[in-house]
């Protein structure tokens, strides 16, 4: 658990930092190779709108199942991924206020075309965070091919929708990515402490009675 503490200290530190070094060329070449490709566009707006509603589905639909199958561990998981969603939102929030980097088609408004309308900053991508976060929190929740492969194969169409429409460079989406699944296992082992952390105060009561 330490360790990997220290890991996320460091991703975060790099995080906050790279994007202080303007827009390398190598992400921006990227991002122009990517932006507004031919016949993609009302696709990547689908994916892209899509983000917010299944993200904030997911824990309700768990929510609810829960309740009406009156199942703890549903309950549990439905919890778990609430958490990592909102945790997710919050330092996606954070880190876009204290960085402050500009839209791409802001600073290279010659040759990076926006199809969206965007006047928050850019790093990190949000909807590449929440995508993530859904998806690993689902995959941690029910570590089963049929739930994992489509989960990030949804979560990484949504980072390359975010490019192909111009408004986050792939740097903003790597950091997305990184801080949504980041944020989604740490509320997953918190989760797991605290529903564990009864049983064990139980048991323990139990011993000494």
């Amino acid at each position: 658990m330490r360790k990997f503490t220290i890991l996320i200290l460091l991703c975060n530190i790099f995080l906050i930092i790279s994007p202080k070094v303007s827009a390398q060329n190598a992400d921006i070449e990227i991002l122009r190779n990517i932006n507004g490709i031919t016949g993609t566009i009302e696709t990547s707006k689908f994916i892209s709108n899509s983000t917010t509603l299944v993200g904030a589905s997911v824990p309700v639909v768990l929510g609810i199942a829960a309740i009406i199958e009156k199942d703890e561990d549903l309950l549990k998981s439905a919890l778990s991924v609430g958490v990592s969603l909102g945790v997710s939102a919050a330092l996606t929030y954070s880190i876009k206020q204290a960085v402050g980097r500009p839209r791409p088609m802001i600073t290279y408004p010659l040759i990076i075309n926006s199809y969206e309308e965007i006047h928050s900053n850019s790093f990190p991508s949000g909807h590449t965070s929440f995508a993530f976060a859904t998806a690993t929190s689902l995959s941690l929740q029910y570590p089963k091919w049929y739930v994992i492969v489509p989960g990030y194969l949804w979560a990484g169409s949504v980072g390359y929708s975010r490019m192909n429409l111009g408004v986050h460079y792939p740097s903003d989406v790597l950091a997305g990515a990184l801080l949504g699944a980041g944020s989604a296992w740490i509320s997953y082992k918190i989760n797991n402490w605290l529903y564990e952390k009864p049983k064990k105060l139980f048991k323990l009561n139990e011993y000494f009675l």
